[in-house]
């Protein structure tokens, strides 16, 4: 095991309206305030808001303010779409408006890495090979990790590329449909990254299919397990480490990421209340979190 290695694991988001009730409890507190709450139990979070538009300064400002209390707290971010997923010529504008709007992640040191994720239509064809090495240049100055979703970028000559210019590689657990990228334990650089999409075959390609109904999975416990040897082997590899849950609908990453912490410590994890009621199966890994309880994160 690399004795430096941190390992961080937490959900994708934080703000969504059927969290509510489950993550976040019906009778809330006068201020009750969704990312520190989050915070008091993870010290990762992957934002997505930044993928559908450039966050403001004033926005990441409040983001960073929210988690001050955790110091070991930091964010991943995804990547504006307009250069991952419309890929339509893009301008300086458009660049300097997204790195302004993250700066204070950056200057506070709480951005772990910028992910840059390509959908599985974006396949290893020589035009996008150029996009990408555009993308790199353009944002080289943060801790860059890419996901890819087509099995045509899984190849040794890529990931030689990758550690050449040390931009991680983000290993996904996703349904394998086709010529899908595989579960792996692939590190280029210092960042090791997993991204959990859940397994809902039914409706991964589904044509009309929404947002909630593509995530809405829940890790088995079996299932769980079978990533143990995978995060060892990763941890063995990099020295910062984050284990991202995007099966988001219900509260699931929540639960699913207290179910591997307490996994890989040995111990009993806090949890919110109305979290163990909502998922029975968490009665024997997590203890209800209490007011005023000293922060204790894995």
């Amino acid at each position: 095991m690399n004795e430096k290695s941190i390992i961080r694991i937490g959900p994708a988001g934080w703000s969504y309206g059927d969290w509510e009730g489950i993550v976040y409890p019906k009778e809330k507190s006068r201020g009750f305030d969704q990312l520190e709450f989050m915070a008091r139990y993870f010290d990762t979070i992957e934002i997505n808001t930044t993928f559908y538009r450039p966050a403001t300064i004033k926005m990441t400002e409040s983001w960073v303010r929210r988690t001050a209390h955790n110091p070991r707290f930091k964010f991943t971010a995804k990547l504006w779409q307009k250069f991952t997923h419309e890929r339509q010529d893009f301008s300086t504008h458009d660049q300097k408006i997204f790195k302004e709007g993250i700066t204070p992640l950056v200057d506070s040191k709480k951005l772990g890495a910028l992910l840059v994720q390509f959908p599985w239509s974006f396949k290893n064809e020589e035009v996008n090979k150029n996009w990408i090495f555009r993308i790199f240049d353009e944002f080289q100055e943060y801790p860059l990790v890419v996901e890819f979703r087509h099995q045509s970028w899984a190849n040794e000559g890529v990931y030689s590329v990758l550690r050449e210019r040390g931009i991680g590689f983000a290993n996904i657990d996703q349904p394998v449909i086709g010529k899908s990228v595989k579960p792996s334990t692939n590190v280029t650089s210092e960042i090791g990254y997993v991204r959990f999409h859940g397994r809902n075959y039914e409706t991964w390609f589904q044509k009309g299919a929404g947002r909630d109904a593509r995530y809405n999975y829940l890790y088995s416990d079996k299932e769980t397990e079978e990533w143990i040897k995978r995060i060892k082997d990763i941890e063995k590899k990099a020295n910062k480490n984050y284990f991202i849950y995007n099966n988001h609908f219900k509260g699931q990453a929540v639960a699913n990421s207290l179910q591997l912490m307490a996994k890989l410590s040995g111990e009993k994890v806090r949890a919110p209340e109305s979290l163990i009621q909502e998922y029975p199966e968490l009665k024997s890994i997590a203890k209800v979190d209490s007011p005023g309880e000293e922060l204790s994160l894995f």
